[in-house]
């Protein structure tokens, strides 16, 4: 991959239409190849190089592509085959986190610590010395979520962050990244209330990614890269409620088996914003 729109072809009599993907919604410097093509064998990786600045990002993700890099290494270009996605609507909570959500004092919010949320999912985990989430990309979503792309969901207990994730929401797709948590079920828990919250803003599909067992635990399935990529351009074309709105609110976890829409905590007297409210593509 090359940047100032110049682009090598891997065969010499494709043409550039054909062997390349360009965002309808993003302009950037960089030439994505077209997964299918780069990548006949479906291991993954379709392209290295390029920059993390926004509009790299953006033009990446609304292609189906996303980073994944160690650092002190060039950035690499990832289109999973096939790809680990949940219809919000079709997500479903255990029994039992039903049960500790109900008996629950915690609260979630959206958008209210994205850094802190970012850094605790950076650190290494207890299966795993090295973490991707390094320096670069730290800096490189903090950017996207001052822009309103790059967006948190934190889990609470009183004033004590315990759990989150955070990714980008383009249009009505949801592009996850990562989560942590510090009691147990927290990420759980931050997990529903993003299913529950993309329902109540008309998001249509989480992308997890990667397929892995703990994602399909909580209800996650497996989509061919194809079938993804064909309706990717839909998802993130078409405009859902601004999730800006509701930052700095907390919501209550022991409502969210009971409905889709926030339900403010008490102590606080921020509204719940209406679904009705002008819609924007972020």
């Amino acid at each position: 991959m090359t940047s100032d729109n110049r682009s090598l072809s891997n065969t010499a009599s494709q043409s550039w239409q054909d062997s390349h993907a360009t965002s309808a919604l993003f302009d950037c410097n960089y030439l994505f190849p077209k997964p299918d093509e780069a990548d006949p064998e479906g291991l993954g990786l379709i392209a290295i190089g390029a920059d993390l600045a926004p509009d790299t990002l953006l033009s990446a993700y609304s292609q189906g592509l996303f980073p994944w890099f160690n650092e002190d290494e060039p950035i690499a270009w990832w289109s999973p085959e096939p790809r680990c996605v949940l219809e919000p609507k079709s997500f479903v909570p255990s029994k039992s986190l039903k049960r500790l959500a109900k008996a629950s004092a915690w609260h979630w919010s959206v958008n209210t610590a994205f850094e802190e949320v970012i850094h605790a999912c950076s650190l290494p985990r207890s299966y795993a010395e090295d973490t991707w989430i390094h320096e670069e990309m730290i800096k490189a979503y903090t950017k996207l979520h001052k822009l309103g792309y790059a967006h948190s969901f934190e889990v609470w207990d009183d004033q004590s962050l315990i759990g989150g994730l955070y990714g980008l929401k383009i249009g009505q797709i949801y592009f996850g990244e990562s989560m942590f948590h510090r009691q147990s079920n927290a990420s759980k828990v931050a997990f529903w209330a993003l299913n529950n919250f993309c329902q109540h803003t008309g998001v249509e599909l989480i992308d997890c990614q990667l397929p892995n067992p703990h994602l399909q635990s909580l209800g996650a399935g497996i989509m061919p890269r194809q079938l993804f990529l064909a309706r990717l351009n839909d998802w993130v074309s078409r405009p859902s409620l601004r999730w800006s709105l509701f930052a700095n609110s907390q919501y209550l976890v022991n409502e969210l088996a009971n409905t889709i829409v926030p339900v403010p905590s008490p102590t606080l007297n921020t509204p719940s914003p209406s679904i009705t409210q002008p819609n924007r593509k972020d």
